[in-house]
């Protein structure tokens, strides 16, 4: 089980930053994913949005990620989302998953980045083009 970086931070986050650390000579293949600000929800223009967290969050996505790592013995992996204002284009989480095989990468990267939406107490509040506004994502 190699769980290399997990993080919540302010400041933009990539794949290929993370990329770096999850490679070493035993990967035959590595996994990214990028999730991406869109500009659009549910056929609604979306201007911008925040992310905000609880001071918990840090804990839980390292408690996820350890959790898919130990589930899938072969991978590395890093996971980090970002809070705070973020514009069209920007990624707001960045998971990268490296194993010998493509199947293990592929299988655990699709789960954590699941189990990081659904289980890590961040929030999204979407600001529309039609200047009305929403939350998503509150944990029940």
């Amino acid at each position: 089980m190699s769980v290399i970086h997990t993080d919540v931070v302010e400041t933009p986050i990539s794949t290929a930053a993370l990329e770096a650390d999850v490679l070493d000579d035993t990967c035959g293949a590595v996994v990214s994913f990028s999730g991406v600000i869109r500009d659009h929800d549910e056929g609604r223009g979306v201007h911008r949005l925040t992310y905000e967290s609880h001071p918990v969050a840090s804990a839980q996505i390292a408690e996820v990620a350890a959790e898919i790592a130990a589930k899938h013995p072969a991978v590395r992996l890093s996971v980090v989302h970002r809070v705070g204002a973020l514009e069209i284009g920007d990624v707001a989480l960045a998971a990268v998953v490296a194993s010998p095989h493509r199947h293990d990468s592929f299988a655990a990267c699709s789960e954590l980045v699941d189990e990081v939406k659904a289980r890590v107490a961040i929030w999204k509040h979407q600001f529309f083009a039609d200047g009305e506004d929403e939350w998503v994502g509150a944990l029940e």
